[in-house]
């Protein structure tokens, strides 16, 4: 899955992007100065212009049967988009070391007592392969058409059976996950600036045709990496790797593609992916973001949530809202932020008022015996 915030990587003085909250407009003559503001304060006026744009464009909704094809058909939605824009539409993320240190280099801890050891099995290559293969990460039946190396006796197994023992980079000491990678603008940032050689990263995506550009890029390595196609609101599709082994979870405008309904379930799933101490990283649209203003009368499939013109959706959140999915989920809030920027276009003399909202929630530490 995707974002559309193109504009949001904008340089600092020096080469090196400062983190944001440290440009201020504090002269409204100089807004053409720079290409983005930080922590630009609305007025009441503006507040309430939004609100009522909002209150406009949400008063006819999408009719029911639309709706229920937007959700059955939603990874041919993507699929379509992903299609038509390959991988020439996003930029890789490099404000992510700024924002989410947890992902740069000398951030891994080793965690002995809590990274499961790999078996000295023949059977974990094979199941590996098997799971390229599919992409998926149930269980494998004697249906299953199988790549040639993985025998009957593996048909019968399946990652939930084989547990601790053998998964893709179970012998890793620091493992990130990051759900809706899209065509990897923020793995291929990760693996070329971390070269730890503990690192694993996995990374997914309802897109079938993101995967596979992920896959075929020239720089992704199996021995350092695993892709594969998932739904997170699909219970019956099991991630590659056992609970409590993951470092830390990157969820970036990835949240808000899926339907509200849905979301508590599928943040509860990843938490329990988390070990103890593990971090969960969002990055997503806030409430009353430029793009939810835009949208048109009869877009609208219920509050705060959308359907753009190729037939992807997109939800925009409030602190609270986020605050309660993971706090529920068993996580303690980090960090919870409005990113709220001012972009504009010096060339065409354009305002854009963008508005993110960053997340960062731990799982508690597992509390030690008196």
């Amino acid at each position: 899955m995707a974002d559309c915030s193109c504009g949001e990587a904008a340089a600092a003085e020096g080469g090196k992007r400062q983190q944001f909250g440290s440009r201020f407009l504090k002269d409204p003559a100089r807004v053409f100065h720079h290409n983005a503001w930080d922590n630009v304060e609305w007025s009441e006026e503006q507040a309430a212009a939004a609100e009522r744009k909002v209150q406009e464009n949400s008063a006819q909704r999408v009719c029911q049967e639309k709706q229920e094809d937007y959700e059955l058909n939603a990874h041919k939605y993507w699929n379509d988009f992903y299609k038509i824009h390959e991988n020439g539409f996003f930029k890789d993320r490099h404000w992510l070391f700024t924002e989410f240190p947890e992902l740069a280099p000398d951030q891994n801890t080793c965690h002995p007592s809590e990274a499961p050891e790999c078996a000295d099995s023949e059977a974990a290559p094979a199941l590996t392969a098997a799971v390229q293969h599919t992409g998926s990460v149930g269980s494998f039946g004697p249906g299953t058409e199988l790549p040639p190396g993985v025998d009957e006796a593996a048909q019968q197994l399946s990652l939930l059976h084989i547990g601790a023992h053998e998964f893709p980079g179970c012998s890793a000491t620091y493992r990130i996950l990051e759900v809706g990678c899209g065509v990897g603008n923020t793995v291929f940032p990760i693996l070329q600036t971390n070269n730890d050689p503990g690192l694993f990263v996995y990374c997914c995506d309802f897109a079938s045709r993101a995967v596979e550009l992920v896959q075929t890029h020239p720089e992704y390595d199996p021995s350092r990496c695993f892709a594969f196609v998932h739904d997170l609101c699909d219970e019956g599709q099991h991630y590659p790797v056992p609970e409590a082994s993951l470092d830390v979870i990157v969820l970036i405008f990835v949240l808000s593609a899926i339907v509200p309904d849905k979301m508590q379930q599928a943040v509860g799933r990843l938490a329990r992916l988390l070990r103890p101490g593990g971090m969960m990283l969002l990055r997503d649209y806030g409430r009353y973001d430029m793009a939810q203003l835009r949208f048109k009368k009869g877009q609208c499939l219920s509050g705060n949530f959308y359907v753009r013109g190729d037939g992807t959706r997109v939800y925009f959140f409030t602190q609270d809202e986020l605050d309660a999915l993971f706090t529920a989920a068993g996580l303690e809030k980090v960090q919870n932020l409005v990113d709220r920027r001012l972009q504009v276009n010096r060339g065409k003399q354009l305002m854009m008022y963008r508005v993110w909202i960053q997340c960062k929630y731990r799982k508690p530490l597992l509390s030690q015996p008196s």
